[in-house]
């Protein structure tokens, strides 16, 4: 009965938006000429250089030495070997959807096992720190970028801290040492450099693909709201975050910057959809994933309530 309800329910909204989209052509061509160009100008270059050169890492056994210039920093706090602590860095510097990209690939080749993973996403998957100082700060106007920065990326870190010491405590052994270990690194072949390349280069065409018809559709779905609220911006703009976050913000400017800095651990659901094209192939849990974002985004919004507080 809930199968042929669901059915039925994704049938009228399918109908719905081809109605629209053919009896509102000009509007449609504009939300999906928006996502096209976010994913050209803004994912292609900040995303899929770094989706290229994680992938040759990761396919050379590279990680444990990048890692070990943070590792007395992360190491301490987290006791999780060089694997997860490579996660971890890329995950925050890197941003969205990096981090799910990266935990995947390294689940998927045995680097993690599925605790670890579910850790890593759990907290790892998170807008990059490029975006979130060169457009969402610029966009908001935000004058003191420290508490914004804090809000963003310190408490991911302290949640992802919590579960480590907490629910995971048990099902993940804490590494034993904390001396750095030499690394024997054995000589890489050209034939293995030139595979990993090729290797590298071809799944992160594949995935920046994904990533574009993602962006493509959730800014199309905008059509179904715009219908009705066409005569409400404000309430318009509110509803593309959630469909899709960046359009969304463009809208918004600084009508809003408190909604836009609480979703923004969330995403939207265009963010959500793509991370989902990340994990697919494993049987790491979405919906243990969403389930984190809607935790961060409660933990996000009392963070911003009480820094935003009237004196």
């Amino acid at each position: 009965m809930k199968s042929l309800i669901r059915k039925s329910l994704l049938t009228f909204m399918f109908l719905l938006l081809t109605f629209y989209i053919l009896t509102n052509p000009k509007i449609s061509l504009q939300y999906a000429l928006t996502g096209l160009q976010l994913w050209f100008y803004n994912m292609i270059p900040t995303l899929l250089p770094f989706m290229i050169l994680t992938g040759i890492m990761i396919h050379l056994n590279l990680t444990s030495t990048f890692v070990q210039v943070v590792k007395p920093i992360l190491y301490p706090l987290f006791r999780l070997d060089d694997d997860c602590l490579y996660v971890i860095v890329i995950g925050f510097l890197c941003g969205f959807p990096m981090g799910a990209r990266v935990i995947a690939q390294m689940y998927e080749l045995g680097k993690l096992s599925k605790e670890k993973a579910a850790l890593l996403l759990s907290f790892c998957n998170n807008i990059g720190p490029v975006y979130m100082t060169g457009f969402v700060m610029t966009t908001l106007q935000v004058e003191n970028k420290i508490p914004c920065l804090l809000g963003m990326y310190g408490l991911p870190f302290c949640y992802g801290l919590l579960l480590r010491h907490t629910i995971y405590k048990h099902s993940i052994p804490y590494a034993s040492t904390t001396r750095f270990q030499k690394k024997v690194l054995k000589g890489v072949s050209s034939e293995k450099l030139l595979d990993s390349i090729d290797d590298s280069i071809t799944s992160g065409l594949v995935n920046i693909a994904k990533l574009g018809g993602y962006m493509v559709l959730f800014n199309l779905l905008n059509i179904i709201p715009y219908h009705f609220l066409q005569e409400y911006p404000a309430c318009l703009g509110r509803i593309n975050c959630i469909l899709e976050i960046t359009s969304g913000i463009q809208k918004l400017g600084t009508s809003a910057p408190f909604y836009v800095l609480v979703l923004l651990p969330f995403g939207g659901l265009s963010c959500i959809a793509q991370t989902y094209s990340m994990i697919h192939n494993t049987d790491l849990s979405i919906r243990s994933y969403v389930l984190h974002k809607i935790i961060l985004t409660g933990i996000t919004f009392i963070y911003y309530a009480v820094l935003m507080m009237p004196s």
